[in-house]
């Protein structure tokens, strides 16, 4: 019998297949870096979000006068504003900032009862001592130094009355049953203070004082 030759059969190696990978582990993974994104971007919108509504707080714009809102080391809150100062061939040289205890959009509340007509000589009267724990000093001193900046000269005299030909502005601080401002002459003006509103009262004229300059340097 024929012996039968087995013929060996070559193992053929076939090459290394290289995994690739799955269509669900792509999606996964773009889910993922999607995800990643978008929060990147979430977090990135509330830090924009966060700084425009701090701005917005503390900085605002009333009546064409810019306030920012400040602090001193003990908290007590204040409304800065600034104003340029000029050489006298009309360089910028500085600012000059101004500094209200009371929010100025709350201060256009009290009633105003006239229009703003101021000289160069004004002339400020109290018709009683309005300390308010300290108050009354802190209000009248920033009354002066504000119209002393925009050119008026302060003075006091308790023989004077509202000059009917205009010739200089006549302020009378008073108590009243109501903060409120009127005019009854060219340019004279009661001041009402009730219950030691000493700031509300002098710091609403002094507000009119700033929108007035402000109008008169965009002229």
């Amino acid at each position: 019998m024929a012996e039968k030759k087995e013929k060996k059969k070559e193992k053929r190696e076939e090459p290394a297949q290289t995994e690739t990978p799955k269509e669900n582990q792509i999606e996964r993974e773009s889910r993922q870096l999607r995800n990643i994104l978008i929060g990147i971007g979430a977090i990135a919108l509330v830090f924009i979000i966060a700084e425009v509504w701090f701005n917005l707080s503390v900085n605002f714009k009333y009546e064409g006068v810019r306030f920012e809102i400040t602090k001193d080391e003990g908290g007590l809150i204040f409304y800065k504003t600034a104003f340029p100062v000029y050489s006298s061939n009309g360089t910028h040289v500085a600012d000059y900032n101004f500094y209200l205890r009371k929010d100025p959009r709350k201060l256009k509340e009290i009633p105003w009862n006239g229009s703003y007509i101021l000289m160069k000589d004004v002339i400020v009267n109290m018709t009683k001592e309005f300390n308010c724990d300290g108050d009354g000093i802190i209000a009248i001193a920033n009354f002066v130094n504000v119209h002393k900046f925009f050119g008026a000269e302060i003075m006091k005299d308790e023989n004077a009355s509202c000059d009917s030909t205009g010739a200089y502005s006549f302020i009378s601080i008073e108590e009243g049953n109501e903060t409120r401002i009127e005019q009854f002459g060219p340019s004279c003006y009661r001041i009402y203070i009730k219950d030691c509103e000493i700031l509300e009262g002098t710091e609403r004229f002094i507000l009119e004082t700033f929108t007035a300059a402000k109008e008169n340097m965009k002229n």
